[in-house]
Protein backbone atom coordinates (compact mmCIF):
# COMPACT_ATOMS: atom_id res chain seq x y z
CA UNK A 1 0.00 0.00 0.00
CA UNK A 2 2.88 2.34 0.88
CA UNK A 3 4.45 1.77 -2.51
CA UNK A 4 0.98 2.77 -4.56
CA UNK A 5 0.57 5.92 -2.41
CA UNK A 6 3.97 6.70 -2.92
CA UNK A 7 3.50 6.42 -6.59
CA UNK A 8 0.32 7.85 -6.72
CA UNK A 9 1.91 11.42 -4.31
CA UNK A 10 4.86 11.60 -7.27
CA UNK A 11 2.07 11.16 -10.45
CA UNK A 12 0.38 14.37 -8.56
CA UNK A 13 3.42 16.43 -8.07
CA UNK A 14 4.50 15.85 -12.09
CA UNK A 15 0.83 16.47 -13.14
CA UNK A 16 0.61 19.77 -11.20
CA UNK A 17 3.69 21.07 -12.45
CA UNK A 18 2.27 20.32 -16.22
CA UNK A 19 -1.55 20.96 -15.73
CA UNK A 20 -1.97 22.97 -12.18
CA UNK A 21 -3.83 21.66 -9.51
CA UNK A 22 -7.49 21.93 -10.55
CA UNK A 23 -6.90 19.45 -14.08
CA UNK A 24 -4.46 17.09 -11.81
CA UNK A 25 -7.39 16.49 -9.52
CA UNK A 26 -9.41 15.10 -12.52
CA UNK A 27 -6.72 14.10 -14.33
CA UNK A 28 -6.07 11.84 -11.11
CA UNK A 29 -9.66 10.70 -10.59
CA UNK A 30 -9.48 9.17 -13.97
CA UNK A 31 -6.47 7.65 -13.66
CA UNK A 32 -7.15 5.52 -10.78
CA UNK A 33 -10.34 4.65 -12.46
CA UNK A 34 -7.90 3.48 -15.77
CA UNK A 35 -5.63 1.28 -13.04
CA UNK A 36 -8.41 -0.23 -11.01
CA UNK A 37 -10.03 -1.67 -14.37
CA UNK A 38 -6.14 -2.72 -15.31
CA UNK A 39 -5.11 -4.31 -12.18
CA UNK A 40 -8.75 -6.14 -11.51
CA UNK A 41 -9.88 -6.73 -14.90
CA UNK A 42 -6.52 -8.26 -16.57
CA UNK A 43 -4.75 -10.69 -14.67
CA UNK A 44 -1.09 -10.45 -16.44
CA UNK A 45 -0.23 -11.98 -19.26
CA UNK A 46 3.12 -13.93 -18.24
CA UNK A 47 2.97 -13.49 -14.25
CA UNK A 48 6.57 -14.41 -14.01
CA UNK A 49 9.14 -13.11 -16.25
CA UNK A 50 12.66 -13.76 -15.86
CA UNK A 51 14.96 -10.58 -15.99
CA UNK A 52 16.95 -10.35 -19.48
CA UNK A 53 19.85 -12.35 -19.36
CA UNK A 54 22.86 -13.56 -22.04
CA UNK A 55 20.01 -16.04 -23.43
CA UNK A 56 17.82 -13.21 -24.84
CA UNK A 57 17.82 -11.16 -28.41
CA UNK A 58 15.43 -9.55 -29.86
CA UNK A 59 14.35 -10.04 -33.78
CA UNK A 60 12.36 -6.33 -35.26
CA UNK A 61 10.13 -7.07 -37.96
CA UNK A 62 7.04 -5.95 -39.71
CA UNK A 63 3.78 -8.48 -39.11
CA UNK A 64 3.89 -8.42 -42.87
CA UNK A 65 7.88 -9.45 -43.44
CA UNK A 66 6.34 -12.87 -45.07
CA UNK A 67 3.18 -13.39 -46.55
CA UNK A 68 1.52 -16.92 -48.28
CA UNK A 69 -1.47 -16.95 -49.46
CA UNK A 70 -3.36 -19.36 -47.22
CA UNK A 71 -2.43 -17.38 -44.09
CA UNK A 72 -2.43 -14.38 -42.59
CA UNK A 73 0.44 -12.68 -43.02
CA UNK A 74 1.16 -12.85 -38.85
CA UNK A 75 0.62 -16.37 -38.81
CA UNK A 76 3.35 -16.17 -42.03
CA UNK A 77 5.66 -14.82 -39.73
CA UNK A 78 4.65 -16.89 -37.06
CA UNK A 79 5.12 -19.98 -39.15
CA UNK A 80 9.21 -18.77 -40.33
CA UNK A 81 9.84 -17.85 -36.45
CA UNK A 82 9.01 -21.55 -35.28
CA UNK A 83 10.68 -23.11 -38.47
CA UNK A 84 13.93 -21.12 -38.33
CA UNK A 85 14.68 -18.56 -35.08
CA UNK A 86 12.55 -20.86 -32.00
CA UNK A 87 15.16 -21.00 -29.15
CA UNK A 88 17.58 -18.34 -30.51
CA UNK A 89 15.37 -15.08 -30.25
CA UNK A 90 13.26 -14.59 -27.03
CA UNK A 91 12.03 -11.32 -28.28
CA UNK A 92 9.58 -10.25 -31.09
CA UNK A 93 9.84 -6.40 -31.70
CA UNK A 94 7.14 -6.16 -34.40
CA UNK A 95 7.04 -3.11 -35.91
CA UNK A 96 3.24 -1.18 -36.02
CA UNK A 97 0.70 -3.56 -36.94
CA UNK A 98 -2.23 -1.14 -36.22
CA UNK A 99 -4.19 -0.04 -39.42
CA UNK A 100 -2.69 2.48 -40.78
CA UNK A 101 -2.35 5.82 -44.03
CA UNK A 102 1.10 5.91 -44.14
CA UNK A 103 5.17 5.77 -43.48
CA UNK A 104 4.72 2.01 -43.09
CA UNK A 105 2.53 1.58 -40.12
CA UNK A 106 3.94 5.09 -38.35
CA UNK A 107 0.75 7.27 -39.06
CA UNK A 108 -1.79 5.22 -36.86
CA UNK A 109 -5.38 4.78 -37.59
CA UNK A 110 -6.48 2.97 -34.75
CA UNK A 111 -4.05 2.19 -31.70
CA UNK A 112 -6.02 -0.86 -30.38
CA UNK A 113 -6.76 -2.69 -33.44
CA UNK A 114 -4.65 -5.04 -35.43
CA UNK A 115 -4.19 -3.91 -39.06
CA UNK A 116 -6.79 -6.64 -40.88
CA UNK A 117 -4.19 -7.40 -43.88
CA UNK A 118 -1.84 -8.35 -41.45
CA UNK A 119 -4.51 -10.90 -38.83
CA UNK A 120 -5.98 -10.77 -35.61
CA UNK A 121 -4.83 -10.36 -31.90
CA UNK A 122 -5.76 -14.16 -31.95
CA UNK A 123 -2.30 -13.77 -33.71
CA UNK A 124 -0.49 -11.52 -31.69
CA UNK A 125 -1.65 -14.02 -29.16
CA UNK A 126 0.04 -17.08 -30.69
CA UNK A 127 2.84 -15.35 -31.55
CA UNK A 128 3.42 -14.58 -27.81
CA UNK A 129 3.63 -18.38 -27.52
CA UNK A 130 7.03 -19.03 -28.03
CA UNK A 131 8.32 -15.06 -28.30
CA UNK A 132 7.99 -12.34 -25.73
CA UNK A 133 7.20 -8.98 -28.03
CA UNK A 134 7.87 -5.87 -28.10
CA UNK A 135 5.23 -2.87 -29.22
CA UNK A 136 5.46 0.61 -30.78
CA UNK A 137 3.85 2.77 -29.15
CA UNK A 138 3.35 5.39 -31.93
CA UNK A 139 2.27 8.38 -29.51
CA UNK A 140 3.87 12.05 -30.74
CA UNK A 141 1.46 11.82 -33.57
CA UNK A 142 -1.28 9.92 -34.92
CA UNK A 143 -2.58 9.87 -38.95
CA UNK A 144 -4.78 12.47 -40.30
CA UNK A 145 -6.97 9.36 -41.18
CA UNK A 146 -7.58 8.85 -37.51
CA UNK A 147 -11.05 8.96 -35.39
CA UNK A 148 -9.41 11.50 -33.23
CA UNK A 149 -8.67 14.09 -35.74
CA UNK A 150 -11.98 13.32 -37.18
CA UNK A 151 -13.99 14.33 -34.77
CA UNK A 152 -11.52 17.35 -34.13
CA UNK A 153 -12.14 18.87 -37.42
CA UNK A 154 -15.72 17.92 -36.80
CA UNK A 155 -15.52 20.47 -34.03
CA UNK A 156 -16.26 17.51 -31.32
CA UNK A 157 -15.62 19.28 -28.15
CA UNK A 158 -14.64 15.59 -26.34
CA UNK A 159 -11.69 16.05 -29.02
CA UNK A 160 -10.89 19.82 -28.24
CA UNK A 161 -7.33 20.69 -28.06
CA UNK A 162 -6.14 17.47 -28.95
CA UNK A 163 -4.00 18.55 -31.39
CA UNK A 164 -1.75 21.79 -31.87
CA UNK A 165 -3.04 24.70 -33.75
CA UNK A 166 -0.53 27.39 -34.93
CA UNK A 167 -0.92 30.56 -36.48
CA UNK A 168 1.23 29.84 -39.43
CA UNK A 169 2.78 33.78 -38.70
CA UNK A 170 4.73 32.18 -35.58
CA UNK A 171 8.85 32.47 -35.84
CA UNK A 172 9.28 28.18 -35.45
CA UNK A 173 12.71 28.42 -36.66
CA UNK A 174 14.16 27.44 -33.50
CA UNK A 175 12.22 23.60 -34.02
CA UNK A 176 14.62 21.35 -34.52
CA UNK A 177 13.18 19.00 -37.62
CA UNK A 178 13.61 15.81 -38.90
CA UNK A 179 12.12 16.33 -42.16
CA UNK A 180 12.37 19.10 -44.83
CA UNK A 181 8.54 19.76 -45.30
CA UNK A 182 6.96 22.58 -43.87
CA UNK A 183 6.59 21.87 -39.82
CA UNK A 184 2.57 23.27 -40.04
CA UNK A 185 -0.07 21.45 -42.84
CA UNK A 186 -3.61 22.76 -43.61
CA UNK A 187 -7.07 21.39 -42.34
CA UNK A 188 -10.32 22.50 -42.28
CA UNK A 189 -12.32 22.44 -38.92
CA UNK A 190 -15.95 23.35 -39.03
CA UNK A 191 -15.56 25.39 -42.61
CA UNK A 192 -12.52 27.60 -40.96
CA UNK A 193 -9.00 26.79 -41.80
CA UNK A 194 -6.41 25.60 -39.03
CA UNK A 195 -2.76 24.70 -39.28
CA UNK A 196 -1.48 21.60 -37.35
CA UNK A 197 1.66 20.47 -35.89
CA UNK A 198 2.74 17.74 -38.26
CA UNK A 199 6.86 16.99 -37.23
CA UNK A 200 6.73 13.95 -39.71
CA UNK A 201 4.29 14.28 -42.24
CA UNK A 202 1.26 16.33 -43.12
CA UNK A 203 -0.38 12.75 -42.43
CA UNK A 204 1.24 12.46 -39.01
CA UNK A 205 -0.24 14.85 -36.54
CA UNK A 206 1.03 15.51 -33.59
CA UNK A 207 -0.73 15.20 -30.13
CA UNK A 208 -1.00 18.07 -27.79
CA UNK A 209 0.45 16.81 -24.56
CA UNK A 210 -0.53 20.24 -22.90
CA UNK A 211 -3.81 18.51 -22.67
CA UNK A 212 -4.00 16.08 -20.42
CA UNK A 213 -7.24 14.35 -21.52
CA UNK A 214 -4.48 13.29 -24.51
CA UNK A 215 -2.07 11.89 -21.59
CA UNK A 216 -4.77 10.03 -20.59
CA UNK A 217 -5.91 8.50 -23.80
CA UNK A 218 -2.37 7.82 -24.20
CA UNK A 219 -1.31 6.26 -21.14
CA UNK A 220 -4.66 4.10 -21.54
CA UNK A 221 -3.18 2.34 -24.93
CA UNK A 222 0.27 1.82 -22.85
CA UNK A 223 -1.55 -0.47 -20.55
CA UNK A 224 -3.48 -1.85 -23.24
CA UNK A 225 -0.47 -2.94 -25.02
CA UNK A 226 0.81 -4.12 -21.67
CA UNK A 227 -2.37 -6.21 -21.41
CA UNK A 228 -2.25 -8.12 -24.65
CA UNK A 229 1.48 -9.01 -23.94
CA UNK A 230 3.76 -6.89 -24.41
CA UNK A 231 7.44 -7.45 -22.26
CA UNK A 232 8.97 -4.01 -23.92
CA UNK A 233 7.33 -0.79 -25.11
CA UNK A 234 8.90 1.29 -27.54
CA UNK A 235 7.80 5.11 -27.30
CA UNK A 236 8.70 6.32 -30.76
CA UNK A 237 10.09 9.49 -30.64
CA UNK A 238 8.89 10.96 -27.69
CA UNK A 239 11.71 13.61 -27.57
CA UNK A 240 9.30 15.58 -29.48
CA UNK A 241 6.38 14.98 -27.31
CA UNK A 242 5.91 18.37 -25.51
CA UNK A 243 6.43 21.98 -27.73
CA UNK A 244 7.20 25.16 -26.23
CA UNK A 245 7.97 28.06 -28.83
CA UNK A 246 11.00 29.58 -29.03
CA UNK A 247 12.63 26.29 -28.43
CA UNK A 248 13.58 23.20 -30.42
CA UNK A 249 10.95 21.31 -28.96
CA UNK A 250 13.10 18.56 -28.51
CA UNK A 251 13.72 17.01 -25.54
CA UNK A 252 12.21 19.39 -23.42
CA UNK A 253 11.92 18.98 -19.50
CA UNK A 254 8.05 18.34 -19.94
CA UNK A 255 8.72 15.16 -22.23
CA UNK A 256 10.72 13.77 -19.90
CA UNK A 257 7.89 14.48 -17.07
CA UNK A 258 5.56 12.39 -19.09
CA UNK A 259 8.11 9.77 -19.30
CA UNK A 260 8.02 9.55 -15.85
CA UNK A 261 4.44 9.57 -15.47
CA UNK A 262 4.85 6.61 -18.09
CA UNK A 263 7.13 4.74 -15.99
CA UNK A 264 5.06 5.45 -12.48
CA UNK A 265 2.03 4.30 -14.00
CA UNK A 266 3.37 0.87 -15.51
CA UNK A 267 5.31 0.31 -12.09
CA UNK A 268 1.74 0.29 -10.54
CA UNK A 269 0.18 -1.77 -13.33
CA UNK A 270 2.55 -4.07 -14.89
CA UNK A 271 5.48 -3.40 -13.20
CA UNK A 272 7.79 -6.39 -15.33
CA UNK A 273 7.25 -3.71 -18.77
CA UNK A 274 10.07 -2.22 -19.89
CA UNK A 275 9.97 1.07 -21.47
CA UNK A 276 12.46 1.54 -24.43
CA UNK A 277 12.76 5.12 -26.14
CA UNK A 278 13.03 5.93 -29.32
CA UNK A 279 15.49 9.09 -30.05
CA UNK A 280 17.72 9.68 -32.91
CA UNK A 281 19.34 12.65 -30.85
CA UNK A 282 23.35 13.33 -30.22
CA UNK A 283 24.26 10.23 -27.90
CA UNK A 284 24.81 12.29 -24.25
CA UNK A 285 21.06 13.85 -24.98
CA UNK A 286 19.77 10.03 -25.70
CA UNK A 287 21.32 8.93 -22.21
CA UNK A 288 18.96 11.21 -20.70
CA UNK A 289 15.79 9.39 -21.12
CA UNK A 290 17.55 6.72 -18.48
CA UNK A 291 16.24 9.76 -16.38
CA UNK A 292 18.13 8.97 -12.47
CA UNK A 293 18.52 5.50 -13.80
CA UNK A 294 15.00 4.56 -11.49
CA UNK A 295 12.43 7.26 -13.03
CA UNK A 296 12.36 6.92 -16.81
CA UNK A 297 12.77 4.15 -19.16
CA UNK A 298 14.65 1.30 -18.32
CA UNK A 299 16.05 0.90 -22.39
CA UNK A 300 17.64 3.39 -24.54
CA UNK A 301 19.23 2.28 -28.23
CA UNK A 302 22.67 2.62 -28.81
CA UNK A 303 21.92 4.79 -31.87
CA UNK A 304 25.42 5.84 -32.41
CA UNK A 305 26.43 2.53 -32.76
CA UNK A 306 25.77 1.70 -36.60
CA UNK A 307 27.47 4.58 -37.96
CA UNK A 308 30.38 4.56 -35.96
CA UNK A 309 30.84 0.18 -37.23
CA UNK A 310 30.39 0.99 -40.46
CA UNK A 311 32.97 3.96 -40.70
CA UNK A 312 35.20 1.89 -38.87
CA UNK A 313 35.15 -0.85 -41.24
CA UNK A 314 35.09 1.26 -44.07
CA UNK A 315 38.57 2.32 -42.57
CA UNK A 316 39.60 -1.17 -41.65
CA UNK A 317 40.48 0.97 -38.18
CA UNK A 318 38.36 0.19 -35.61
CA UNK A 319 39.88 3.33 -33.27
CA UNK A 320 37.12 5.54 -33.31
CA UNK A 321 34.55 3.07 -32.02
CA UNK A 322 36.52 1.86 -29.61
CA UNK A 323 37.43 5.49 -28.02
CA UNK A 324 33.46 6.23 -27.77
CA UNK A 325 33.50 2.79 -25.97
CA UNK A 326 35.29 3.96 -23.65
CA UNK A 327 32.98 7.29 -22.79
CA UNK A 328 30.00 5.08 -22.69
CA UNK A 329 29.01 4.57 -19.24
CA UNK A 330 27.85 1.61 -17.81
CA UNK A 331 23.60 1.36 -18.13
CA UNK A 332 22.95 2.81 -14.38
CA UNK A 333 21.08 0.30 -12.13
CA UNK A 334 19.15 -2.54 -13.34
CA UNK A 335 18.33 -0.63 -17.26
CA UNK A 336 20.22 -2.01 -20.14
CA UNK A 337 21.25 -0.55 -23.75
CA UNK A 338 19.77 -1.59 -26.73
CA UNK A 339 22.41 -2.24 -29.51
CA UNK A 340 21.78 -2.44 -33.35
CA UNK A 341 23.27 -1.85 -36.16
CA UNK A 342 20.22 -1.27 -38.65
CA UNK A 343 16.49 -0.97 -37.95
CA UNK A 344 13.54 -0.13 -40.30
CA UNK A 345 14.58 3.53 -40.43
CA UNK A 346 18.05 4.34 -41.88
CA UNK A 347 21.13 4.82 -40.19
CA UNK A 348 20.45 7.76 -37.75
CA UNK A 349 23.52 10.67 -38.58
CA UNK A 350 22.92 13.10 -35.13
CA UNK A 351 23.89 10.09 -32.73
CA UNK A 352 27.24 10.59 -34.28
CA UNK A 353 27.71 14.22 -33.57
CA UNK A 354 30.09 15.42 -31.33
CA UNK A 355 31.51 11.66 -32.15
CA UNK A 356 33.02 12.02 -35.71
CA UNK A 357 33.53 15.44 -37.43
CA UNK A 358 31.65 16.44 -40.66
CA UNK A 359 34.27 15.21 -43.20
CA UNK A 360 33.83 12.23 -41.53
CA UNK A 361 30.11 11.52 -41.35
CA UNK A 362 30.23 12.63 -45.18
CA UNK A 363 32.73 9.97 -45.71
CA UNK A 364 30.15 7.48 -44.47
CA UNK A 365 27.17 9.32 -46.53
CA UNK A 366 29.67 9.47 -49.87
CA UNK A 367 30.31 5.28 -49.21
CA UNK A 368 26.26 4.54 -49.04
CA UNK A 369 25.81 6.48 -52.20
CA UNK A 370 28.62 4.23 -53.65
CA UNK A 371 27.11 1.08 -52.88
CA UNK A 372 23.45 2.29 -54.27
CA UNK A 373 22.27 4.07 -50.65
CA UNK A 374 20.17 7.18 -50.30
CA UNK A 375 21.33 10.11 -48.13
CA UNK A 376 17.70 11.56 -46.07
CA UNK A 377 18.20 15.20 -44.81
CA UNK A 378 16.50 17.56 -42.49
CA UNK A 379 16.30 21.33 -42.60
CA UNK A 380 18.44 22.74 -40.05
CA UNK A 381 17.60 26.37 -37.93
CA UNK A 382 19.20 28.39 -40.34
CA UNK A 383 17.31 26.84 -43.00
CA UNK A 384 20.11 24.74 -44.84
CA UNK A 385 19.91 21.00 -45.50
CA UNK A 386 22.21 18.63 -43.63
CA UNK A 387 22.15 14.61 -43.37
CA UNK A 388 19.81 13.38 -41.19
CA UNK A 389 19.72 9.50 -41.69
CA UNK A 390 21.31 7.21 -44.31
CA UNK A 391 19.41 4.48 -46.43
CA UNK A 392 20.69 1.64 -46.92
CA UNK A 393 20.35 -2.30 -46.10
CA UNK A 394 23.41 -2.86 -43.44
CA UNK A 395 24.43 -5.50 -45.81
CA UNK A 396 24.66 -3.36 -49.23
CA UNK A 397 26.59 -0.53 -47.14
CA UNK A 398 29.16 -2.71 -46.33
CA UNK A 399 30.04 -4.50 -50.01
CA UNK A 400 32.66 -2.86 -51.59
CA UNK A 401 34.67 -5.70 -52.71
CA UNK A 402 34.42 -7.64 -55.69
CA UNK A 403 34.87 -10.76 -53.67
CA UNK A 404 31.47 -12.14 -52.48
CA UNK A 405 32.92 -14.05 -49.76
CA UNK A 406 35.08 -11.22 -48.40
CA UNK A 407 31.68 -8.94 -48.45
CA UNK A 408 30.37 -12.11 -46.25
CA UNK A 409 33.24 -12.03 -43.86
CA UNK A 410 33.15 -8.26 -43.73
CA UNK A 411 29.67 -8.27 -42.94
CA UNK A 412 29.39 -11.24 -40.39
CA UNK A 413 32.16 -9.05 -38.61
CA UNK A 414 29.93 -6.03 -38.03
CA UNK A 415 27.20 -8.47 -37.20
CA UNK A 416 29.26 -10.04 -34.11
CA UNK A 417 30.45 -6.70 -32.81
CA UNK A 418 26.77 -6.32 -32.65
CA UNK A 419 26.32 -9.52 -30.32
CA UNK A 420 29.68 -9.02 -28.20
CA UNK A 421 28.52 -5.47 -26.64
CA UNK A 422 26.89 -5.46 -23.24
CA UNK A 423 23.31 -4.63 -23.80
CA UNK A 424 20.49 -6.67 -25.47
CA UNK A 425 21.17 -7.08 -29.09
CA UNK A 426 18.30 -6.65 -31.59
CA UNK A 427 18.78 -7.66 -35.30
CA UNK A 428 16.71 -5.66 -37.92
CA UNK A 429 15.19 -9.23 -40.23
CA UNK A 430 17.16 -8.10 -43.23
CA UNK A 431 20.34 -8.52 -41.43
CA UNK A 432 19.52 -11.99 -40.60
CA UNK A 433 20.16 -12.55 -44.37
CA UNK A 434 22.50 -9.78 -45.57
CA UNK A 435 19.59 -8.49 -47.99
CA UNK A 436 20.64 -6.46 -50.46
CA UNK A 437 18.97 -3.01 -51.14
CA UNK A 438 15.48 -3.29 -53.07
CA UNK A 439 16.02 0.28 -54.74
CA UNK A 440 13.04 -0.78 -57.35
CA UNK A 441 10.67 -0.77 -54.06
CA UNK A 442 12.57 2.93 -53.30
CA UNK A 443 11.63 4.02 -56.92
CA UNK A 444 8.08 2.76 -56.91
CA UNK A 445 7.43 3.86 -53.17
CA UNK A 446 9.06 7.54 -53.46
CA UNK A 447 10.23 6.82 -49.96
CA UNK A 448 14.27 5.91 -49.63
CA UNK A 449 13.47 3.93 -46.55
CA UNK A 450 11.98 1.66 -48.78
CA UNK A 451 15.32 0.54 -49.76
CA UNK A 452 15.45 -1.34 -46.44
CA UNK A 453 12.04 -2.63 -46.42
CA UNK A 454 12.07 -5.73 -48.48
CA UNK A 455 8.94 -8.16 -48.11
CA UNK A 456 9.38 -12.03 -48.76
CA UNK A 457 6.58 -14.66 -50.10
CA UNK A 458 7.29 -17.87 -46.90
CA UNK A 459 7.54 -20.35 -50.06
CA UNK A 460 10.10 -17.74 -51.75
CA UNK A 461 12.50 -17.58 -48.30
CA UNK A 462 12.32 -21.20 -47.93
CA UNK A 463 13.55 -21.59 -51.58
CA UNK A 464 16.35 -19.18 -50.89
CA UNK A 465 17.23 -21.01 -47.35
CA UNK A 466 17.12 -24.58 -48.90
CA UNK A 467 19.97 -23.27 -51.49
CA UNK A 468 23.35 -23.68 -49.67
CA UNK A 469 25.17 -21.72 -52.40
CA UNK A 470 23.04 -18.91 -51.96
CA UNK A 471 24.91 -15.59 -50.23
CA UNK A 472 21.76 -14.88 -48.08
CA UNK A 473 21.87 -18.29 -47.10
CA UNK A 474 25.40 -18.35 -45.83
CA UNK A 475 25.03 -15.41 -43.93
CA UNK A 476 21.55 -16.76 -42.19
CA UNK A 477 23.49 -19.89 -40.80
CA UNK A 478 26.75 -18.50 -39.76
CA UNK A 479 24.48 -15.59 -37.84
CA UNK A 480 22.20 -18.26 -36.65
CA UNK A 481 25.62 -20.20 -35.09
CA UNK A 482 27.13 -16.67 -33.47
CA UNK A 483 23.45 -16.69 -31.73
CA UNK A 484 23.29 -20.18 -30.52
CA UNK A 485 27.25 -19.50 -28.74
CA UNK A 486 26.61 -16.49 -27.64
CA UNK A 487 23.67 -17.45 -25.81
CA UNK A 488 25.31 -19.37 -23.94
CA UNK A 489 28.06 -17.52 -22.25
CA UNK A 490 27.33 -15.86 -19.34
CA UNK A 491 30.01 -13.18 -20.26
CA UNK A 492 27.94 -12.18 -22.63
CA UNK A 493 24.98 -11.11 -19.73
CA UNK A 494 23.66 -7.46 -20.65
CA UNK A 495 24.75 -6.56 -17.58
CA UNK A 496 28.36 -7.84 -17.70
CA UNK A 497 31.01 -5.58 -18.01
CA UNK A 498 32.94 -4.38 -20.55
CA UNK A 499 36.34 -3.24 -21.08
CA UNK A 500 38.16 -1.78 -24.13
CA UNK A 501 41.74 -3.87 -24.53
CA UNK A 502 44.13 -1.62 -26.92
CA UNK A 503 46.10 -3.88 -28.82
CA UNK A 504 45.56 -2.24 -32.78
CA UNK A 505 43.87 -0.16 -35.27
CA UNK A 506 42.99 -2.66 -37.48
CA UNK A 507 41.34 -4.97 -34.03
CA UNK A 508 38.49 -4.48 -32.50
CA UNK A 509 38.80 -5.72 -29.18
CA UNK A 510 36.97 -5.90 -25.92
CA UNK A 511 36.85 -7.95 -22.93
CA UNK A 512 33.57 -9.00 -21.94
CA UNK A 513 33.11 -10.18 -17.78
CA UNK A 514 30.28 -11.98 -16.43
CA UNK A 515 28.13 -9.74 -13.69
CA UNK A 516 30.25 -11.91 -11.10
CA UNK A 517 33.49 -12.02 -13.14
CA UNK A 518 33.67 -15.58 -12.94
CA UNK A 519 33.82 -15.82 -16.79
CA UNK A 520 35.29 -13.41 -19.35
CA UNK A 521 35.61 -13.71 -23.04
CA UNK A 522 38.30 -11.99 -25.10
CA UNK A 523 36.65 -10.43 -28.06
CA UNK A 524 38.80 -9.76 -31.42
CA UNK A 525 37.59 -9.05 -34.48
CA UNK A 526 40.31 -7.78 -37.51
CA UNK A 527 38.72 -4.75 -39.32
CA UNK A 528 40.66 -5.45 -42.24
CA UNK A 529 40.56 -7.61 -45.55
CA UNK A 530 44.38 -8.51 -44.84
CA UNK A 531 45.65 -10.69 -42.83
CA UNK A 532 46.83 -9.40 -39.68
CA UNK A 533 49.42 -10.81 -36.76
CA UNK A 534 47.67 -9.85 -33.30
CA UNK A 535 49.74 -10.18 -30.69
CA UNK A 536 47.64 -10.83 -27.35
CA UNK A 537 46.91 -8.88 -24.53
CA UNK A 538 48.90 -9.71 -20.95
CA UNK A 539 47.06 -10.42 -17.79
CA UNK A 540 43.88 -11.12 -19.78
CA UNK A 541 44.47 -15.18 -19.47
CA UNK A 542 45.84 -17.03 -16.32
CA UNK A 543 47.64 -19.48 -19.31
CA UNK A 544 47.90 -18.51 -22.70
CA UNK A 545 48.36 -22.42 -23.21
CA UNK A 546 44.49 -23.07 -22.19
CA UNK A 547 42.82 -20.60 -24.73
CA UNK A 548 39.93 -21.42 -27.00
CA UNK A 549 38.30 -19.84 -29.48
CA UNK A 550 34.54 -20.81 -28.55
CA UNK A 551 32.43 -19.75 -32.85
CA UNK A 552 35.26 -22.95 -33.56
CA UNK A 553 35.26 -25.26 -30.77
CA UNK A 554 39.10 -25.24 -30.95
CA UNK A 555 42.47 -24.40 -28.90
CA UNK A 556 44.74 -21.26 -30.29
CA UNK A 557 47.97 -21.29 -30.14
CA UNK A 558 49.62 -18.47 -28.63
CA UNK A 559 53.16 -17.91 -28.87
CA UNK A 560 54.12 -14.42 -29.19
CA UNK A 561 51.05 -13.40 -31.28
CA UNK A 562 48.56 -14.91 -33.32
CA UNK A 563 47.51 -14.92 -37.16
CA UNK A 564 44.00 -13.38 -37.66
CA UNK A 565 42.79 -13.94 -41.35
CA UNK A 566 41.01 -11.10 -43.37
CA UNK A 567 37.85 -9.85 -41.00
CA UNK A 568 37.91 -13.11 -38.63
CA UNK A 569 36.22 -12.92 -35.32
CA UNK A 570 37.25 -14.58 -32.47
CA UNK A 571 35.42 -15.05 -28.97
CA UNK A 572 38.65 -16.36 -26.99
CA UNK A 573 38.03 -18.22 -23.56
CA UNK A 574 40.14 -19.23 -21.23
CA UNK A 575 39.68 -22.91 -19.83
CA UNK A 576 39.84 -23.92 -16.31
Amino acid sequence: MHFIVKHLDKIKQIATELYGPVETEKFLTTLKDLLKTHQSGNPPVNPVRKELDESDLALICYGDNFRSTDISHLQSLKVFLDEHLAGLISLVHLLPFYPYSSDDGFAVIDYKKVNPDFGDWADIKDLHQNFELIFDAVVNHISAKSHWLREYLNGNPDYSDFFIDIDPGVDLSEVTRARVHPLLTRFEKAGKPVHLWTTFSEDQVDLNYQNPRVLLEVIDILLFYASQGARIIRLDAIGHLWKRIGTSCLSLKEAHQIVQLFHLVMDLAYPDVLLLSETNVPFRENLSYFGNGQNEVQMVYQFALPGLVLYSLHRSDATALMNWLKTVPPAPGKCLYLNVLATHDGIGVRPLEGILSDPEIAAIADNIAQTGGYTSSKKSTDGSLCPYELNSTYYSALATFQDESLNIRKYLASQAILLSLAGLPAIYIHSLFGTENDCDSARTTGQKRSVNRRKFNLSEIRGILSNPENRMTKIFFAYKKMIEIRRQQRAFHPKGSQKVIPIAGEVFSILRSSPDNLESILVLINMTPEILPVALPENVFQSKNKIRNILTDSPVQVRKEIEMSPYQVLWLKGQK
